[in-house]
Formats: C-alpha cells, sequence, structure tokens
C-alpha cells in the first residue's frame, strides 16, 4: 500500500523503475565495451592474418579443427578468463592517474585477447556453432552488435575512428616521403 495515496503498488514497479533509469548507463558500458573491442579488431585482423601465414600457426590450426567441438570452447574461453580482467584493471589504473600504464594494460590485453579470439573462432568456428549455447550466445550478441550499431553514439564514434584512422594513414605516407627524399639528397 502506498502510504499517501492508499493504493495498492506493485511489487515488480519499483524494479522496473530502476531498470529504465539503469538502462542508459548500461548503453553506454556496452558501447564502450564494444567499441574498445571494435578499434581494437580493426587495428589486429591484419596482423592475425600475417601470423595465420606462419607454419606454427598452421599447425596449430589443423590441431584446434581436430578438436571436438566442446574442447574447442574450452579452449576459446581461455584468452577470455585470461585477458578480459585487464580491462577493468587498465580503467582502473587510467581513473587512478596513471594513464599510460592502464592505456597499455588495456591495449596489451585487446591485441592478445583479440588476436587469439579471432583466430580461433577463424579456425573452430563450426565446431563452436555445433554447440547450442553458444550459438544461441553468439546470436544473442550479433543481434545486440547490430542494435548498438544503429546507435548514434556508434555512429559518431565510428566517423571518429575512421577520421583517426585516415589521417594516421596520411601521416605514415608524408613520413614514407620525407624519408625517401632524405635518401635521395643524400645518396
Amino acid at each position: 500500500m502506498d502510504a499517501t495515496s492508499g493504493a495498492k503498488v506493485s511489487g515488480s514497479e519499483p524494479r522496473i523503475q530502476v531498470g529504465r533509469a539503469l538502462k542508459p548507463i548500461v548503453v553506454v558500458f556496452a558501447v564502450l565495451y564494444f567499441l574498445i573491442d571494435a578499434l581494437f579488431f580493426g587495428l589486429i585482423k591484419p596482423f592475425g592474418t600475417w601470423l595465420s601465414k606462419f607454419r606454427i600457426f598452421s599447425r596449430l590450426g589443423r590441431w584446434v579443427r581436430s578438436l571436438g567441438p566442446y574442447s574447442t570452447l574450452a579452449l576459446f574461453v581461455i584468452p577470455f578468463v585470461v585477458f578480459e580482467p585487464l580491462k577493468p584493471i587498465g580503467l582502473y589504473l587510467i581513473a587512478s592517474g596513471r594513464v599510460i600504464d592502464g592505456t597499455f594494460v588495456i591495449g596489451v590485453g585487446e591485441v592478445l585477447k583479440i588476436t587469439i579470439v579471432e583466430r580461433l573462432f577463424q579456425v573452430g568456428r563450426d565446431k563452436l556453432m555445433m554447440v547450442p549455447a553458444f550459438a544461441r550466445c553468439y546470436e544473442f550478441l550479433m543481434s545486440w552488435r547490430v542494435y548498438f550499431e544503429t546507435l548514434a553514439v556508434w555512429q559518431a564514434m565510428l566517423r571518429w575512428a575512421r577520421a583517426i584512422k585516415e589521417r594516421g594513414h596520411r601521416m605514415l605516407a608524408f613520413g614514407e616521403n620525407w624519408l625517401a627524399s632524405l635518401k635521395r639528397k643524400g645518396g
């Protein structure tokens, strides 16, 4: 009973209000989480493709393909368990004023995690999709990713990331041209 109006109050109503209040916060954190992964993935994917050309990685790929679905799943989960906790640790370091340390921890953790997970997923995707729970989780996460990609904040961050990437390409080209001109003058 509501003390002021005497009306009966549902027990689930406060939970709904809390859920509505927390939804923007959850969306912001989820968008940031996916953005960090998406930004690193775009940078790391060429590195992973390059690594896959080495003989040792082709042997590892054959070994992963020889595993059963649940063994592949167990192997796939290991990088998440090992490297995912580095993200909040890095954020804590950044919040504590140790920006370089925190950025380094996040960067190294993301590079290792995404490189390993991406290669394992590429090699073991068919086996992983045989595990019903994994397939459902994968579809669920992909549907959320599609939702986040439609948000204005996501689109703004992608534009920002593309601008940074383009600026980096221009700076690299400038540096290469400058070095080439120095070689021509010196030689």
